[in-house]
């Protein structure tokens, strides 16, 4: 059994959304200055690197983070290869053999070879979901979508996917590492940290499989 680590290292250098803070690590107190221990600050917003989307983020009133099942988080999930593709639409996901019982899908694009380069500037011409694949989905029973960049939707419009999901209650795993991962079933494992009442949450996730 195999452990994939699919999770970006989070560091000043990670590129966040626009508008978005920066990651700050900063050394508070450290032995070599005289201090019992070393002691670090940690600054950044809540959807940098890999982490969950909660319903709270696009809907008003929906499940913030704390809330969200570990059930749905944890399981058997699908990774599938979109590379080539520019957009992924229902059409796109026809085609991709995900089956009836699928409940997790993760999508593996070209989005896994900006991190694979250690790009550290934000791409705006990501691959992304648009609305119509995101409506084939909760058609079918998905309960948690995940993509290798940090947003499902496309950038110039990111409202409508993100609802269509959101509004179902498909938990969306953004900022994920798909490069080293080849198509097939794993066992996921995601995390997020548990931050009463939020939004969203960085998580570390991992893969397990052949």
């Amino acid at each position: 059994m195999k452990i994939y680590d699919i999770s970006l290292p989070i560091s000043p250098d990670l590129p966040v959304w626009p508008g978005d803070p920066p990651v700050e690590i900063d050394r508070l107190a450290s032995i070599a200055s005289g201090s019992d221990a070393n002691v670090s600050r940690l600054a950044c917003g809540v959807h940098m690197g890999t982490h969950v989307d909660a319903p709270l983020h696009f809907i008003d009133g929906g499940e913030s983070v704390d809330q969200l099942a570990l059930s749905t988080l944890v399981g058997r999930a699908h990774v599938v290869d979109v590379r080539g593709e520019a957009t992924i639409t229902s059409a796109t996901l026809e085609t991709l053999g995900i089956t009836k019982k699928a409940r997790r899908v993760l999508f593996k694009t070209d989005n896994s070879r900006i991190w694979s380069e250690g790009a550290r500037e934000f791409r705006e011409n990501f691959t992304a979901l648009q609305p119509d694949a995101a409506e084939w989905l909760v058609d079918r029973g998905i309960k948690l979508v995940g993509i290798d960049y940090l947003s499902i939707a496309p950038f110039d419009d990111s409202i409508p996917t993100h609802q269509v999901l959101l509004e179902a209650g498909v938990v969306i795993v953004e900022g994920l590492n798909l490069s080293a991962v080849p198509p097939g079933r794993y066992a996921l494992y995601c995390l997020p940290l548990t931050l009463v009442g939020s939004d969203g949450a960085p998580a570390r996730v991992i893969l397990m499989g052949p």
